[in-house]
């Protein structure tokens, strides 16, 4: 008789994160039970995103979708940062206002998160539209004793806060006289403190406040935005590691001076990514965007897939090898979807615990559960992957004995939609559209691949012979593993 499935309670699990306050992994405890605020240092919008940017905002999407899978509601901001010097600069430099500087660039932001499947966050405020809110955190700050004005602008007091450093490590008392700590160009800053609200200059844009016309400094739009639409504590602020000093120092010294209470619960930063052993840049000819990386044939799946693979707070060294390696991996996982899409299922589920029992149920039930327990262990996603694997292996050898049940087809697709809600690379035909891969050629070849092994499954050798001429004219030979077959291009 056909049996259903049995339903295996998944075990809950508590995720735990490596804290950059406290320097070790600490449980997630939400101020609110099942919900999590977190805060996420978008782009300053005065350029096309590299790479290294881009690692960030994956790891932050897997953070968001690996919280989901964990039972949680997520609400994530993600600020745009589009005053600051160098926008207000080059829209000075180019006779237009800061929005029509900006705007290409936001688009392009958003176009690059689309292109590699991010999810998008519930709020992207804008700095320029949060300059109320600024003005405010700034009275109180200065209420507090802690902010000074100067020539117009207004500065944060470092000496006021007596816990500063405690994030980076920074030592205050160690800091010589005189030396710089805020790092957006100021000219007439004091130079122990940073810059709350900074006097405006001729031919700039500015807003009025208390203290005359002018506009916020960097580190003050972070913090008035996060309150904004997280309240004045939340659970996990993150960002990249070139953000904890003084950026997110600066944010927690002026925040909780002005409120009182712990800023964020957790700080997760992602390590730096870098290119063939060194630091990106343009004078390396090293330097990336998404828009480079098409030029050059690259698999925007491909990128995600090594973006995820590399655990979040380990640096990630770039290169077109590692980029092939990564579309190895996934090659391996379609190759599977082909040759389960082409097999056949026995007509009935045997009895549980029976002779001949499918394997498939229970390799589900492994899969939901070490993946799930990967990701609570502070986004170990190379260990969610080792899960997968074993799950594609398991599968590929119950196709190979002949051993699928009825509905293990589906089983199987339904526990890779599963995971993928958390991944987003597992679906190959989810990323044709968009113009990343695979090409629509290639998965034209992976067709005809997947029919020429059906047609040797069912011995229709005449059939398989023919598929093969057809593939090798096309400049395509096939090579039939234990695994499954695996095509590659050869030179025409």
């Amino acid at each position: 008789m056909n049996v259903p499935r049995k339903e295996v309670p998944v075990p809950h699990f508590y995720p735990r994160f490596y804290n950059t306050m406290s320097r070790r992994l600490e449980p997630l405890e939400p101020r609110e039970a099942g919900k999590v605020g977190f805060y996420s240092c978008g782009p300053t919008v005065y350029g096309h995103a590299h790479i290294g940017n881009l690692r960030t905002f994956v790891f932050e999407d897997l953070l968001r979708r690996a919280l989901r899978r964990l039972g949680y509601q997520v609400t994530q901001v993600m600020n745009l940062t589009d005053v600051e010097d160098k926008t207000i600069r080059a829209a000075v430099e180019g006779g237009i206002s800061l929005d029509e500087y900006t705007a290409p660039f936001i688009e392009s932001f958003f176009r690059d998160l689309d292109r590699l499947h991010v999810e998008r966050a519930e709020h992207y405020p804008r700095a320029t539209r949060h300059i109320e809110e600024m003005i405010e955190l700034v009275r109180r700050i200065e209420a507090s004793g802690a902010a000074y004005s100067a020539d117009g602008s207004v500065y944060f007091r470092i000496a006021a806060d007596g816990d500063y450093g405690r994030l980076s490590g920074f030592d205050l008392d160690q800091m010589r006289r005189g030396e710089r700590v805020a790092s957006d160009d100021y000219d007439k800053e004091d130079l122990r403190d940073f810059v709350l609200w900074k006097g405006a200059k001729p031919g700039e844009p500015s807003w009025d406040s208390p203290w005359g016309a002018g506009r916020p400094g960097w580190h003050l739009e972070c913090s008035a935005m996060s309150m904004r639409y997280l309240g004045e504590s939340f659970d996990i602020h993150s960002g990249g590691v070139d953000n904890i000093f003084p950026h997110h120092e600066n944010e927690i010294a002026q925040s909780e001076t002005a409120t009182g209470k712990p800023f964020a619960r957790l700080w997760l930063h992602s390590e730096h990514l870098i290119v063939d052993g060194e630091k990106m840049s343009k004078s390396l000819g090293n330097f990336y965007t998404l828009d480079d990386l098409l030029e050059r044939g690259a698999d925007l799946r491909a990128v995600r897939y090594l973006f995820l693979a590399v655990h979040y707070r380990k640096k990630l060294n770039f290169t077109f090898d590692s980029l092939a390696d990564a579309g190895a991996a996934l090659k391996r996982l379609d190759e599977m979807r082909f040759r389960l899409e082409n097999s056949g299922e026995t007509g009935e589920a045997p009895e549980e615990g029976g002779e001949g029992e499918s394997p498939i149920p229970a390799a589900i039930d492994r899969l939901e559960a070490d993946f799930s327990a990967a990701l609570a262990d502070d986004l170990n996603a190379s260990g969610a992957l080792a899960a997968l694997f074993v799950f594609v292996k398991q599968v590929n050898v119950a196709i190979e004995q002949g051993s699928l049940a009825s509905g293990d087809k589906a089983r199987v697709v339904a526990a890779l939609a599963d995971v993928d809600r958390v991944l987003g690379v597992l679906d190959p035909a989810a990323w044709v559209e968009g113009g990343a891969a695979p090409a629509a050629e290639d998965a034209e070849i992976d067709g005809l691949v997947a029919q020429r092994q059906a047609a040797r499954e069912r011995r229709d050798f005449a059939e398989a012979d023919r598929l093969r001429d057809e593939l090798t004219a096309r400049g395509i030979a096939v090579e039939d593993t234990p695994q499954g077959p695996r095509w590659k291009r050869t030179a025409h």
